[in-house]
């Protein structure tokens, strides 16, 4: 492909549900924007508006490894459901259909002789012809140069011409965005993050739903190494790509495991343990101005995530915790965790907390009132409001 033949290269974005937003769709829109600018900070770009499409058009000279390098960067944007690698050329007939015929000059489905169709899209109606006019021209060209069937049904590869105010777009392919709303348009929210599979996977499915997540880890020290430090800093770095600027906060959290320990309520214990962190973690939103909890609960996956057990430990909040794995299996968590990326960090061994408290039976069906009198004995709340004040934040780096 020669930079004269196909003009500039430039990406394309498709928006998802912030087109079916009503009156408040301009909101969030310009967070999308915002958050694109934000992901693209190290690069130079021209954010530039459309009917549900958002082009970034790109300095003059960008070769197309660029292009394709800030292709793949914005599509962990959320809020985006497709991103095309398009080619910019100015609007009339003829330059369009020259384009459309280098476009595919060198693809694999030329080689192999595929099944092909043309697909126009005209937003700009004073455009001289008709979009089946178009696909017709094109079609011709690509299929005299090449000698490639049409198949508009089900065809291999898809020439793709969008007609705008001021150029011409061509694509063929594309690469799936997140979907979902923008990161920052549903509010801010705290994660409780282990080191195990489902809560990166929670975090990750809350900021598609526009939450701003930040992050909460409760280590076992001092009776455990650092280790569940290190792996929850990397999971956050890999969160990260979808939302930016993450914050991470640990807890020591192995002392007062301890202390429900020495309770002496053994099969309790558990669900004690996750009352006294969801306190800890309201009392860390409180201060961070975050509006909600986001916990990876899978409904009966484990003795802590029975209903009653659920019921049980919401109970010990005003907050509203998020679940948003409830309804999923572990089969579908792993498949998604290996999807963003976060399954091989949360593999790695490492001593997590909760090793500390392992009965051998746990309860299944905790009674709220038999767990606040473990509370009573423990203080619950000067020390959940304590763990609070001994947090530490892990910046990540730029």
């Amino acid at each position: 492909m020669t930079m004269t033949a196909l003009g500039e290269p430039c990406v394309l974005l498709k928006l998802g549900e912030v087109v079916l937003k009503g009156r408040n769709r301009e909101v969030f829109e310009m967070r999308l924007r915002a958050n694109i600018k934000s992901a693209l900070k190290d690069h130079r770009v021209d954010i530039r508006q459309r009917h549900g499409v958002i082009a970034l058009f790109l300095p003059a000279g960008t070769a197309v490894e660029e292009a394709e390098v800030i292709a793949a960067r914005v599509a962990d944007v959320p809020g985006l459901v497709l991103v095309h690698l398009a080619w910019r050329v100015p609007k009339d007939p003829e330059t369009i259909t020259k384009a459309a015929v280098e476009l595919v000059k060198d693809t694999p489905e030329v080689a192999r002789g595929a099944r092909f169709a043309v697909r126009s899209r005209r937003r700009d109606k004073r455009f001289p012809l008709r979009s089946n006019e178009l696909d017709r021209l094109v079609g011709g060209a690509i299929n005299d140069t090449y000698g490639l069937p049409v198949d508009l049904s089900r065809p291999e590869l898809t020439v793709n011409i969008e007609i705008d105010k001021d150029e011409a777009f061509l694509f063929t392919g594309g690469r799936p965005g997140q979907g979902g709303l923008p990161v920052g348009s549903s509010g801010r929210a705290l994660a409780l993050l282990s080191g195990g599979i489902d809560s990166p996977v929670a975090a990750y499915r809350m900021m598609r739903r526009g939450l701003r997540v930040d992050f909460l880890h409760f280590s076992g020290i001092p009776y455990t190494t650092s280790e569940s430090i290190y792996k929850a800093y990397a999971l956050v770095r890999n969160l990260d790509r979808f939302q930016g600027k993450s914050r991470l906060w640990v807890v020591p959290f192995g002392k007062a495991q301890q202390s429900i320990r020495n309770s002496g309520q053994d099969r309790l214990a558990v669900i004690a343990q996750r009352r006294l962190m969801l306190k800890t973690a309201e009392e860390v939103a409180h201060r961070i101005h975050a509006e909600a909890l986001v916990t990876g609960d899978s409904l009966g996956q484990v003795s802590s995530q029975t209903l009653t057990n659920i019921t049980a430990q919401d109970h010990a909040v005003d907050l509203p915790v998020l679940r948003p794995l409830i309804g999923l299996d572990k089969t579908e968590i792993i498949a998604e965790a290996r999807r963003i990326g976060t399954l091989e960090i949360s593999e790695l061994p490492d001593e997590d907390c909760c090793t500390l408290l392992a009965p051998r039976s746990a309860e299944t069906r905790a009674k709220i009132e038999d767990l606040k009198q473990i509370e009573r004995r423990l203080d619950a709340e000067d020390l959940a409001a304590q763990l609070a004040d001994s947090i530490r934040p892990y910046k990540l780096d730029a």
